[in-house]
């Protein structure tokens, strides 16, 4: 029956093509590839470590820790349903992690004792030597640590996040349950109940079984984004609500959603906290689909939720469309040059250099219906119902940046309107 079970998890992830990693060192690893890390540090449970490194890396990048399902492997996950992940990887510069389970049935350990418990051994230590591994061979920005999984790794996802809620910025988990949903006793590796979705609990009870895992931690918790299948019979839909109350509990907002929307069809997004477009939590639910996701465009929304479309630092990419510079008005002394990037599923960066001033204020006009989703490096303020934008300087310096989401309008592009100093 387990094995059944185990096979079940693998859902149609079973049929991604599954590619052979080559097994060299770090030293050897070359960029653009999946690539084996054979020493990385502790690591109690005998997990393999794969890299992806895209050819060009962001100054200061973001890492993503990327885990499997069941019966799966490194390389069949990061060949099939998270492929648009390194996709995204080769546009914005960021590292990804993927975590391989080797134990029978290929499985990660959410269930143990010492798996839900920070320091306590097992796969999450080994996972978090491979963080600390990137962090210090890549230069990662250790703001911008994310972790996603689809089934187990979805999970696991739920799990690390607790575990380490000063470590990761944000996570997407896709079909998994709660954290400590499915703990055992007497060494079982399978809990039917959780699976099954018949255990229920108050956001408070979530929430605090989630704190247990890490008792010293007094900080702010992740953002957490969840997706789930409505006909999902291997990890029942049920858990899918029992995340969003935990999540909720754990970020200290309310499980009323603050905004609702429906970004594609069959899909049902909420959002908690605020309505913006990167809340605190997240969920989307998919009508008529079982145990199956992420399907053809989620990692695009998953890449924009946990923020991995900005550069963040700065990037050695080469900008993907010609400057075009503003010309300055009378009287001032600064010129705004923009250079928007393409689009990628439904958004695009763009990036501004003002020269002739360090005191300057750039105003940008966006066309409707796009909208801004992240901005960095500048002062932002909205007015014209949030379809222009006047930037002034933060202290990091004379460029900024910013996402937009297309919207349905993918020609259109932002525009300088003006730069004026003083």
């Amino acid at each position: 029956m387990k094995r059944m079970l185990r096979a079940a998890l693998a859902g149609v992830a079973a049929a991604s093509v599954a590619v052979a990693a080559a097994l060299v060192t770090a030293q050897e690893a070359q960029a653009a590839s999946l690539v084996r890390v054979t020493s990385f540090g502790t690591n109690p449970s005998n997990l393999n470590m794969y890299v992806y490194v895209p050819d060009r890396v962001a100054a200061k990048p973001a890492l993503l820790v990327a885990m499997h399902y069941c019966t799966g492997s490194a390389s069949a996950v990061a060949n099939g349903q998270f492929k648009d992940y390194e996709t995204a990887a080769d546009q914005y510069g960021f590292i990804i992690v993927f975590p391989e389970a080797t134990r029978s049935g290929q499985c990660f350990d959410v269930y143990s004792a010492q798996a839900l418990k920070r320091g306590g051994g097992s796969d999450p230590v080994g996972i978090m030597s491979m963080v600390d591994y990137a962090k210090s061979h890549y230069n990662v920005d250790p703001a911008r640590v994310f972790a996603t999984g689809t089934s187990s790794g979805a999970m696991m996802t739920n799990v690390m996040l607790a575990d380490y809620p000063d470590v990761f910025a944000g996570g997407s988990a896709f079909m998994g349950v709660p954290a400590t949903c499915f703990a055992t006793t007497g060494g079982s590796t399978w809990n039917s109940q959780c699976s099954g979705g018949q255990i229920s609990k108050t956001a408070q009870q979530w929430g605090d079984a989630a704190r247990a895992m890490d008792p010293g931690y007094t900080g702010a918790y992740p953002r957490m984004q969840v997706w789930h299948g409505t006909t999902d019979t291997t990890l029942n839909y049920n858990n899918f609500g029992e995340e969003i109350k935990q999540w909720t509990n754990l970020s200290g907002v309310g499980q009323t959603p603050a905004q609702t929307d429906t970004p594609r069809s069959g899909w049902t997004r909420t959002g908690y906290g605020n309505n913006g477009l990167q809340p605190p939590v997240e969920g989307i639910s998919v009508a008529g689909v079982g145990h199956s996701l992420p399907t053809s465009g989620m990692i695009a929304y998953a890449v924009a939720f946990l923020g991995l479309d900005n550069p963040g630092g700065g990037s050695t990419s080469s900008p993907s469309q010609s400057p075009t510079p503003s010309s300055p008005p009378a009287g001032g002394s600064c010129t705004a040059t923009i250079t928007p990037g393409t689009v990628w599923a439904d958004r695009y960066n763009t990036s501004v250099t003002v020269t002739g001033s360090d005191n300057w204020t750039v105003v940008i006009a966006i066309t409707s219906p796009q909208k801004v989703s992240t901005t960095w490096s500048g002062a932002f303020s909205w007015s014209g119902g949030g379809y222009t934008m006047s930037v002034k300087p933060n202290g990091s310096g004379n460029t900024f940046g910013f996402t937009t989401m297309t919207n349905g309008n993918t020609s259109a592009r932002p525009r300088v309107t003006s730069c004026t100093t003083g």
